[in-house]
C-alpha cells in the first residue's frame, strides 16, 4: 500500500479546498470576505472575564480527559433547558478540542475499514476526508433537487442497497445552504433510521441560530443511535477557544473518549472554564446575534434576489447559497474568482461542498452590515459591467 499517494488524494480532495481557494484570493486589494464561518462578534465579556480569572487561580493544569465535570453539568443543563436533551454529564458527555476533534474521535471510534458513512451533499466538505482516512467509504445523498433536504424514502432506498453503512451525518442548521429540519421532519427521518443498526452523527453546532422555528434535536427521538455535536463556538462566539461537546450513549461515549485522550489527552483548561460559564450564565448571549443575523439574512437575500440571484430562504446558522444567474454558466470556481478580481467580493464556490454543490456559492451573513451593504453595492456593479 502506498500511504503517501493515498494521503495525497485525500488532502488534494475539492472537498478541502476551501482554505485553499481562501489563501488564492486572500492578497486581493480591499476584499471584502465573505466566506469563512466566522461569528461577525466577539466572545461575551463575562466568558472572557472567567477564563482570566481561571488563569489567575492557577488552573493550567490536565483536567480530566472528559472535560470539567462543572462545565460538563452546565452543559447538560443548557442543552436539557433548551433542547430538552437529557444527557448524564458524569457518563454520556466529553469535552472535544472542537466539533472537528469530536466527530474525528467518533469516526476512530465507530468505523472500520470497509465502512459506509452517508453524507449529505451539497454539505460541510471536512466530513469527506475524514470519513477517507478511517479507510471508510463516503455514501452520497444528492439534496439539491430536493430543496437541500434528505427524503425519508431515498436514505431508506441507500440504506436498504448498501449493507455496510455505520452512520448518517445529519448536519442542521445546515453549512452550506442554511436549512434546517422541523420536529415533524427529523420524526419521519428517524423512523426509517430506527430500521437499520447504524448510528445517526448529529452536527448541531449552529443550534442557536434558528430564525423560523426553534431547533429540535434527533438525540431526543433516536437516544440510543444519535450521537449529538455541539459547543460554545457559533453561539458564543468562540470559534478559537476550541471547545465542543459530544453526547451519547454512555458505551458509546466511553469509546469515544478512549480516542480522544490519546489523541488530545484533555482540553484546553482554560477554554474550559470560559465555556462553563458560556453555559451557565449565557443563556440570553446568543438573542442579540440572533436578531442581528436575521435582519443580515434579510437585507443580503433582497439585494441578491434584486441582482437576479436566486436565493432560497436559510432558516439557519449564517449562509445563504444562491444559484448563480444563468447568464454566467455554471462554473462556480470560475464565478467566484472573477467576483473576487473584479468586483473585490470573496464568496465561496459551491463546487467545494460537493458536486451537488455546483453552480451555486455560499455567502456568509455574519459578517458586519457595512460589509453585507457594500458587498452588494460592489456585485451589482459587476453585474451590470459583466
Amino acid at each position: 500500500m502506498d500511504l503517501s499517494k493515498d494521503m495525497n488524494n485525500i488532502v488534494m480532495a475539492p472537498w478541502t479546498g476551501l482554505y485553499s481557494f481562501n489563501f488564492k484570493i486572500a492578497k486581493i486589494p480591499d476584499l471584502i470576505n465573505l466566506m469563512l464561518g466566522e461569528p461577525g462578534f466577539n466572545t461575551p465579556m463575562h466568558v472572557k472575564e472567567a477564563a482570566v480569572k481561571s488563569i489567575w487561580d492557577n488552573h493550567s493544569h490536565y483536567t480530566d480527559p472528559r472535560g470539567l465535570l462543572s462545565l460538563r453539568t452546565n452543559a447538560s443543563q443548557y442543552l436539557k433547558r433548551k433542547y430538552h436533551l437529557n444527557y448524564d454529564p458524569k457518563t454520556q458527555m466529553i469535552v472535544t478540542t472542537g466539533v472537528s476533534e469530536g466527530l474525528n474521535s467518533t469516526l476512530t471510534a465507530i468505523l472500520n475499514p470497509g465502512d459506509e458513512v452517508i453524507v449529505p451533499t451539497p454539505g460541510y466538505p471536512f466530513y469527506i476526508p475524514n470519513i477517507l482516512l478511517h479507510g471508510a467509504k463516503p455514501i452520497y445523498i444528492d439534496t439539491s433537487k430536493d430543496g437541500f433536504y434528505i427524503k425519508p424514502d431515498r436514505l431508506n432506498q441507500i440504506l436498504k442497497s448498501h449493507p455496510k453503512v455505520k452512520a448518517l451525518i445529519l448536519n442542521y442548521p445546515d453549512n452550506p445552504t442554511g436549512i434546517t429540519y422541523d420536529q415533524e421532519q427529523l420524526e419521519d427521518l428517524a423512523e426509517v433510521i430506527q430500521r437499520y443498526h447504524v448510528f445517526c452523527l448529529c452536527d448541531e453546532i449552529y443550534s442557536e441560530l434558528t430564525y423560523d422555528h426553534p431547533h429540535y434535536s434527533m438525540g431526543n427521538l433516536l437516544p440510543e443511535q444519535s450521537i449529538v455535536f455541539n459547543g460554545v463556538s457559533k453561539a458564543f462566539a468562540m470559534t478559537g477557544w476550541r471547545i465542543g461537546i459530544v453526547c451519547g450513549p454512555a458505551k458509546v461515549i466511553n469509546g469515544i473518549n478512549k480516542v480522544h485522550s490519546i489523541t488530545v489527552t484533555a482540553p484546553n483548561t482554560f477554554a474550559q472554564y470560559a465555556a462553563s460559564e458560556a453555559f451557565k450564565n449565557g443563556y440570553k448571549d446568543d438573542v442579540k446575534t440572533r436578531d442581528a443575523y436575521r435582519v443580515h439574512r434579510d437585507i443580503l437575500k433582497h439585494g441578491l434576489e434584486s441582482l437576479g440571484f436566486d436565493c432560497a430562504n436559510p432558516q439557519g446558522a449564517f449562509y445563504m447559497f444562491p444559484k448563480i444567474p444563468a447568464k454566467y454558466g455554471a462554473n462556480s470556481m470560475k464565478f467566484a474568482l472573477s467576483l473576487a478580481r473584479n468586483a473585490r467580493v470573496g464568496v465561496v464556490p459551491g463546487s467545494i461542498f460537493g458536486p451537488d454543490g455546483e453552480g451555486h456559492v455560499r455567502i456568509t451573513f455574519a459578517a458586519s452590515l457595512e460589509k453585507i451593504n457594500e458587498a452588494l453595492k460592489r456585485i451589482k456593479l459587476y453585474v451590470q459591467s459583466h
